[in-house]
């Protein structure tokens, strides 16, 4: 039985709120209900006395213990993975080699087996600087200190789970004894607030993996394996920041540190998890950047904002990306990867914001020539989508009349305890002191009243003259609603004219996302909307980074906007589909053209909202056996 699909199995549960079907999580997963059964029967049994997945009437849910079981060291099945690491580890610490015979005894497995993980270890070792030697039963691993601290660092990615920070990773990823993983915590906590000291805003998102490249420094460092050399082109803050370094290795880890170490992980913290603070940015920016490398930013952001119509022209926005993708060109440089937890999160909820950042990727591999995988573009889109925050926000608050008849200064402290407890969201526009108003006239989107409303409507909420906590509870609620209903409400009205009656396809095989691609792209060819450079171009965007935005939905399509006319081409699955390392149930190949710049984002937006939502998912997946069907559920659905 596949751990890795029980695991894929704990995920999706623990990323959906409520209960799941086993059919629903079969068709997620592109199993039978039947081996869902037994997967949740396995993952219970790995922590017994803890509900890992708890069982009802409505399916499955993920119990307290999930969290627990997802990070449990693997056993049984595992083994294989377990002793291809401790291969390889045995290899880094002895220099001059193993012995095949005494180290198949010492793993307790046959001379056979052990061949086999040495082969094993040679495919690990395809793209690195290392080779495996063989001298009859001799085996030895040759290459230089860092490609081995690069292997070790690639062993313990594969231990991580999203780059989480916590305990049981350290002490899986750390083979030695000199770093205890108690003393990580205790030593990033003194690295964060120091470093703040010297005025540096920290990534905590990122730091575990920085934590772990100090750890397993401090471990090679202890058995002998010192950095000689300082960072090649080293930048004036490298000294300054590899003496913090150095003190507290010593001070927790007691570990010296030379200044080859020191000098290598100050690189390392400069370049992925620290970032300068207001007042430096554009004296550091300035220094720390390569002309080409900032005028390459300045100019993706300017077209990625002309294109989706954003404001993102802020100078101290274009510094801080620059900044960044210069040290992402760094981190480049020594194939070094900075893992982000929230990627697929930021993809889900904040679809629009993330397609932003994989244009401006886009252009920045075509201008500086690196490829950016999906970490480092989620890390963009943080940096988009800081500097949209404030005017998504202001386009979100919705007006409110209040309505509340007078007696004494009642209005007023009703208004400015509306005031005080929603004004991030509503801004009250007037205040009415009749008791018997005209309500028809009214014309902001909420209408909070003292009295029994004279109309009816989500936009009439009754509220007490002294404003409750449940008052505040269904305002919210209803403002919710609101916007909800105004946003598919333009959404059903662009579907009407984009979705093309021909271009519909049930059911979808499950071939690949290239071939799906062209599945549906060619039928929209055929009715003269889009070109083949069309289809072309969407399989280059979809190999930047999976279109999977939800665990049912993938919207593929090109970043240039170069359709006849605005379409989408519909796939429904019978069960689910391989796509981007999960499974979908719907594709929706969008093609948008240049005059449909405002439809991209609302299209967008909405459908992934509309497929984010498992209840509404199954309901058009199980019926949409037809375009006329699929349509008629999608509209369903979106009224509600």
């Amino acid at each position: 039985m596949s751990r890795q699909r029980q695991d894929q199995l704990l995920a999706v549960l623990l990323r959906q709120e409520g209960w799941a079907t086993a059919g629903s999580l079969a068709d997620l997963l592109g199993v039978t209900p039947r081996s869902i059964r037994s997967y949740v029967a396995a993952l219970n049994a790995r922590t017994p006395g803890a509900a890992v997945i708890e069982s009802g009437p409505a399916g499955y849910r993920a119990g307290h213990g999930a969290r627990g079981a997802l990070r449990m060291r693997q056993t049984g099945e595992s083994a294989p993975r377990d002793r291809l690491h401790t291969l390889v580890r045995l290899l880094l610490d002895e220099p001059t080699g193993i012995d095949v015979f005494d180290t198949a005894d010492e793993l307790h497995v046959s001379e056979a087996t052990l061949e086999a993980d040495l082969v094993r270890v040679r495919s690990l070792l395809d793209g690195t600087d290392l080779v495996l030697e063989r001298d009859r039963e001799n085996v030895r691993l040759r290459g230089n200190e860092a490609a081995q601290r690069r292997l070790l660092s690639r062993l313990a990615h594969d231990e991580m789970d999203d780059a989480s920070f916590h305990p049981e990773t350290f002490r899986r990823a750390l083979s030695g004894s000199a770093v205890a993983a108690s003393a990580v915590g205790p030593f990033k906590s003194s690295l964060v607030r120091e470093l703040g000291e010297l005025g540096y805003y920290v990534n905590e998102l990122a730091i575990a993996d920085v934590l772990l490249h100090i750890a397993i420094a401090a471990e090679r460092v202890a058995a002998g394996h010192a950095l000689e050399s300082s960072p090649v082109g080293t930048r004036e803050e490298i000294p300054r920041v590899g003496a913090v370094i150095a003190r507290l290795a010593a001070e927790h880890f007691s570990v010296v540190l030379g200044e080859g170490d020191s000098g290598h992980l100050a690189s390392l913290v400069l370049t992925r998890i620290v970032a300068p603070g207001e007042d430096a940015t554009r004296e550091v920016a300035r220094s720390g950047v390569d002309p080409e490398v900032e005028a390459a930013v300045r100019a993706e952001i300017a077209r990625a904002a002309d294109d989706y119509q954003v404001d993102l022209i802020d100078e101290t926005f274009v510094l801080r990306l620059a900044l960044h993708v210069q040290n992402l060109l760094r981190r480049a440089e020594e194939s070094a990867l900075t893992r982000n937890p929230l990627t697929r999160s930021l993809k889900t909820t904040y679809p629009m914001i993330f397609e932003v950042a994989v244009s401006i990727a886009s252009g920045l591999h075509d201008r500086v020539g690196t490829p950016i995988h999906d970490d480092e573009i989620a890390y963009i889109a943080m940096h988009v989508g800081g500097r949209l925050e404030r005017s998504r926000k202001a386009e979100s608050i919705l007006t409110a009349t209040i309505v509340c008849p007078g007696y004494y200064e009642l209005h007023e402290l009703l208004r400015s305890s509306v005031d005080r407890s929603l004004g991030a969201a509503i801004e009250v526009t007037s205040v009415v002191t009749n008791v018997d108003p005209d309500w028809a006239s009214f014309d902001t989107d909420l209408v909070l009243s003292t009295i029994e409303p004279g109309s009816s409507g989500d936009r009439f909420v009754r509220i007490q003259p002294f404003l409750t906590d449940a008052d505040v509870d269904r305002i919210q609620q209803a403002a919710a609603r609101l916007r909800r209903g105004r946003r598919l409400t333009r959404l059903r009205g662009e579907l009407a004219r984009y979705f093309h009656p021909d271009a519909y396809v049930f059911p979808l095989p499950d071939e690949g996302e290239e071939a799906i691609i062209r599945r549906l792209g060619g039928l929209l060819v055929e009715a003269g909307l889009i070109g083949e450079d069309y289809i072309d171009n969407t399989i280059v965007r979809e190999r930047m980074s999976s279109t999977a935005f939800t665990d049912a939905l993938a919207v593929p399509h090109a970043l240039q906007m170069t359709a006849t006319r605005t379409a989408i081409a519909i796939g429904v699955t019978d069960g689910s589909a391989a796509w981007g390392g999960g499974r979908v149930q719907v594709v929706a190949l969008a093609a948008f053209s240049e005059g449909d710049r405002a439809a991209f984002q609302t299209v967008f937006e909405q459908l992934v909202e509309v497929f984010s939502e498992r209840e509404s998912v199954q309901r058009i997946v199980r019926r949409g056996t037809s375009f006329e069907a699929f349509l008629d559920e999608l509209v369903a659905v979106i009224d509600g």
